[in-house]
């Protein structure tokens, strides 16, 4: 079936639901309904779909394509749920289970006829988790059974109206009813509201006299102070003490308004680090990052913690290590999946100290959510010096993905719970073995945001699906399903877990793995083909000849990258993203937008 996506932007959901389509064996076009109405009306006129779906739609579409064709919106709510902040409002009370509707579009919002419906648990998460991993199963369970309802002609229209559905009409979740009270909210109530906002719209609030929005929260089990008071940082993001204990807030965004120069959401340290000091004589110093700029304020003391944490800790640390019987975990989550310098840098000396321990297998990854996107783009672009800290972000991660290459006393898992992109996606494939949640994306690719690539990926690509298919993957800069990676030879084992239950799988699944009588003949085996690749290629080479191309682009001011790179992160129309191809063919129409968190 020919199938048109119109979608605000290519986000996760649009990106699964349009990868989920195409294994089905749909033909799938994609046009930005950002772009305005005549975009969409254009698209609808080349491409000619027997039906249009809308995945993730922030305006209405226009009149005369929802009259003259079907047209089936998503809608991250139950039947009967309206308005624009269903998510939102499921955190704040607390709902225990939500669901997926996709209804046909009409002139009322969230009012046409229920095509299907699909429910979903709400855990204890972020919005954006939540909307990417649990809700986001539900929509494309949603979509597949509208498609094929529509297809086989079998659908029942079921009516707001009906008796059967309770109608409620949320307004939008505004950033009054987001407030934190210091003085009087409790942690829990804290943490529910920065959840709810956590990538976006984040919670307006006052740090140091400047309006900030804040995003994402962990508790604090230990450190305490005056409610609303600034206590300490860590690995980027800073502790603030609540009324009856604290949260770690990972990252802040300056309002437009504050005139920051970067206003856009980066590591929480490095935000308040470019805050003029309190006025206590003490607080004097600097704490300079990667390219000369405060990387955190030098008055708030790093509260660091080791990898190992007792179980009884209740703490936030992006990296993590433990050990169970014969196998090792290395587990890390950071925001959006981007990867500073910083971040690589932790992760790299996790990494290494998991190998002082004696595990014949060594999980990489296994948290629920992103895996890994990549350099950061955020932090780069508030760099004093963009282009150096490309560079320098880069680096890191090469020298963590070297690592894992060049480990060959154990058997290496990369466990996906959740998408991977660009330099995330190669990350993974340095491994010997890849474990993907069913429902992951993933990005192997570097093009849409103007870049070569690196971390070794003209190595572990080619080695895993062949050089053609690499080379179609990489040029065609299209999304891909757990599903078909798997088929391609990028993903080993599929893992048909719910997000809340991937991470005691992918336990179970290594502790079988350790057990294996063939562990030993495959680590030696490592040992062998190690050898043998480096003296055909060795991967200084690589790595040499990735690193001349990118040198190339980030030092070139009049480089695609760096258009590329500050339409994206201030959201801009400044820039416009490489063209997009599906099998070789013009995809519609107009996706111009990369996708989503920082690539490279």
């Amino acid at each position: 079936m020919d199938i048109l996506l119109v979608a605000s932007a290519f986000n996760s959901l649009s990106q699964r639901v349009y990868a989920q389509l195409s294994d089905h064996g749909h033909r799938v076009d994609v046009v930005l309904a950002s772009h305005g109405d005549d975009a969409v009306r254009t698209a609808v006129r080349e491409t000619r779909p027997e039906l249009i779906i809308a995945p993730m739609l922030k305006t209405a579409l226009p009149e005369e394509v929802w009259r003259d064709h079907t047209c089936l919106i998503v809608h991250p709510g139950p039947p009967g749920d309206r308005g624009p902040s269903s998510l939102d409002w499921a955190i704040a009370e607390q709902e225990p289970r939500w669901g997926v509707t996709v209804l046909q579009a009409e002139a009322a919002m969230d009012a046409g006829d229920i095509w299907a419906a699909v429910p979903c648990t709400v855990p204890s998460v972020g919005k954006s988790d939540l909307y990417r991993n649990d809700v986001a199963d539900a929509a494309v369970s949603a979509v597949l059974l509208a498609v094929r309802r529509y297809a086989d002609g079998s659908f029942k229209p079921q009516r707001q109206n009906d008796p059967s559905v309770r109608v409620v009409w949320r307004d939008a979740f505004r950033q009054e009813r987001r407030r934190i009270d210091w003085e009087r909210d409790t942690t829990e109530t804290v943490l529910r509201k920065l959840r709810g906002a956590d990538s976006q719209p984040g919670v307006l609030d006052e740090l140091l006299g400047r309006e900030v929005f804040l995003h994402g929260g962990h508790p604090e089990d230990r450190l305490r102070g005056r409610p609303g008071d600034l206590l300490a940082t860590r690995a980027g993001a800073v502790c603030r003490a609540t009324r009856d204990g604290a949260v770690w807030i990972p990252e802040l965004r300056p309002r437009k308004s504050s005139g920051d120069p970067a206003p856009f959401r980066r590591p929480a340290a490095s935000v308040l680090a470019s805050f003029p000091a309190p006025s206590d004589p003490t607080t004097r110093g600097t704490q300079q990052g990667p390219s000369g700029v405060a990387d955190r304020p030098p008055w708030l003391p790093e509260a660091s913690v080791p990898l190992e944490l007792p179980g009884d800790r209740h703490t936030w640390s992006p990296v993590r290590y433990r050990q169970k019987g014969d196998v090792g975990f290395v587990a890390f989550s950071f925001p959006g999946g981007a990867m500073s310098t910083d971040h690589c840098r932790r992760l790299l000396a996790a990494y290494r100290y998991a190998l002082t321990r004696p595990t014949p297998v060594l999980v990489l990854g296994g948290a629920r959510d992103f895996f890994s996107n990549g350099i950061h783009l955020n932090v780069i672009e508030a760099a004093a010096d963009p282009a150096g800290e490309s560079w320098t972000n880069l680096n890191a991660m090469d020298d963590l993905v070297e690592a894992v290459l060049r480990t060959t006393d154990r058997l290496v898992v990369a466990a996906l719970g959740g998408n991977a992109a660009a330099g995330g996606a190669m990350l993974a494939l340095a491994a010997d073995e890849v474990w993907c949640r069913r429902g992951s994306v993933i990005n192997p690719h570097y093009r849409r945001m103007g870049l070569y690539g690196s971390e070794f990926w003209t190595y572990t690509l080619p080695r895993r699906v062949g050089p053609a298919t690499a080379d179609r993957l990489t040029s065609e800069a299209l999304p891909i399903s757990a599903e078909a990676a798997a088929d391609l030879g990028m993903v080993d084992r599929l893992v048909p877990a719910a997000p809340q239950e991937f991470a005691a799988e992918v336990d179970r699944m290594a502790m079988s793995l350790a057990e294996d009588r063939d562990v030993d003949r495959r680590i030696t085996g490592k040992e062998e083909t190690r050898r043998r690749d480096e003296a055909a290629r060795p991967l200084a080479s690589y790595r040499e000849a990735e690193l001349a191309r990118m040198h190339g682009i980030f030092f070139d001011p009049e480089a695609p990258y760096h258009a590329l790179r500050s339409a994206f992160v201030r959201k801009t129309p400044g820039g416009s993203a490489l063209p997009l191809s599906r099998a070789g063919e013009p995809v519609a129409r107009d996706i111009r937008q990369p996708a989503p968190g920082p690539v490279g």
